[in-house]
């Protein structure tokens, strides 16, 4: 039998982190979330791609779309943004091979060279279009209440999203699928 290499889809980068990032604050005190999520950063990859705002958009209108139309049955079937976040990594890795490299520029936008793949598809191109997925699918008390968490989440972000101490355990498993 002969031996199986497995190559990461990415080079490996370094990230330095700075003494605030290193601190403890940003440190999990539960296991779980330590082993789940990574407390680093690069910040050098692209976030507001292409790429990102087609899947993102159009995930967020068919989830949207598909749970409204199956809700009227006695057995309403609903789709949730896993199966998005599943989905839409080959989908976005497939982008990446046939999109052109190509820069140009935008009437309007100054100097500035846009692309419509700037490079390999990331973890952070992933987690945005999940999160438009996720305003999509909001089953039950509809899209409007998921939009509505965003703001809340957003109003209270010092006390439920930045403390080290605050996890939410039912959204390891889906965190754990970024990695």
């Amino acid at each position: 039998m002969g031996t199986l290499e497995i190559e990461h889809p990415y080079p490996p980068t370094t990230i330095t982190t700075t003494a605030a990032a290193a601190d403890d604050d940003d440190v999990s005190p539960i296991e779980q979330v330590r082993l789940t999520v990574a407390n680093t950063d690069d910040p050098t990859l692209p976030v507001w791609t292409f790429r990102m705002w087609l899947l993102g958009v159009l995930s967020c209108c068919l989830l949207s779309f598909l749970n409204q139309f199956f809700s009227y049955r006695t057995e309403p079937l609903i789709i949730t943004q896993i199966s998005v976040q599943i989905a839409t990594l080959p989908i976005g890795r497939f982008l990446h091979a046939v999109l052109p490299e190509t820069k140009f520029r935008i009437p309007g936008c100054g100097d500035r060279l846009f692309s419509l793949n700037p490079g390999p598809f990331n973890m952070k191109e992933h987690v945005l279009i999940t999160i438009f997925a996720n305003a999509g699918s909001a089953f039950g008390n509809g899209p409007a209440y998921a939009v509505l968490g965003y703001g809340w989440a957003g109003l209270l972000r010092k006390y439920v999203v930045e403390p080290a101490h605050m996890w939410w355990p039912s959204n390891l498993v889906q965190v754990s699928l970024f990695r």
